[in-house]
């Protein structure tokens, strides 16, 4: 996320310096806590971070308080991941005396994905084939990324996650991103930029 962020930041500097004349306006908007969906300023000692599943517990000698951030495909809904977590702690229940549980929903942002022909999903696929030379892949990322939330609560359905690094690192210890990854993304938003915003000549 940070690399996508300071990516974004280098091609909107340098589309407002190349055109100094444009009369429009930029904002570059991120999430500083995706991964929980906001609870992360919420003060509790982080025990296990477990970025797979999400799971963060923070445990006193008599009780633990679990929070469960899943994180699930378009394909899969809500209730069937509740159900997941219900059925794990009735097994719990049924298992170890004493064990009881109390289960409260904080928060629920619904997956998202764009469709492939919208504006910006094919102007980033055009940016990338001609700055990097490649046929771009589409992906569904496995984590909590900011696109649900902008998606699902800001309204604002095109929109993509795009930024350089590969997925199989992020949030993993000792994750980091190439220089010429970050140089290469900054130059895909730049021309998506252009595309999109100035007049066709």
């Amino acid at each position: 996320m940070k690399g996508r962020f300071a990516a974004s930041i280098i091609a909107a500097e340098a589309c407002v310096e190349e055109h100094s004349d444009f009369a429009g306006a930029l904002e570059i908007s991120t999430s500083a806590d995706e991964k929980s969906g906001g609870y992360g300023g919420v003060a509790y000692l982080v025990e296990q971070d477990d970025d797979r599943t999400g799971l963060r517990t923070h445990c006193v000698p008599d009780s633990c308080r679990v929070v469960i951030n899943p994180r699930f495909l378009v394909e899969e809904d809500v209730k069937g991941a509740r159900n997941e977590i219900v059925a794990l702690l009735d097994n719990l229940k049924a298992t170890r005396d004493p064990f009881d549980y109390d289960l409260r929903e904080m928060n629920v942002v619904l997956p998202s994905m764009t469709d492939k022909s919208a504006p910006v999903v094919e102007t980033i696929h055009a940016a990338i084939s001609d700055v990097l030379g490649i046929e771009p892949t589409y992906v569904a990322s496995p984590g909590s990324y900011d696109q649900k939330h902008i998606d699902r609560i800001g309204k604002l359905r095109n929109c993509i996650a795009y930024g350089p690094g590969e997925l199989e690192l992020a949030h993993k210890p000792d994750e980091w991103i190439g220089i010429t990854d970050m140089e290469d993304s900054a130059k895909v938003m730049a021309r998506a930029l252009q595309t999109l915003l100035l007049p066709v000549l």
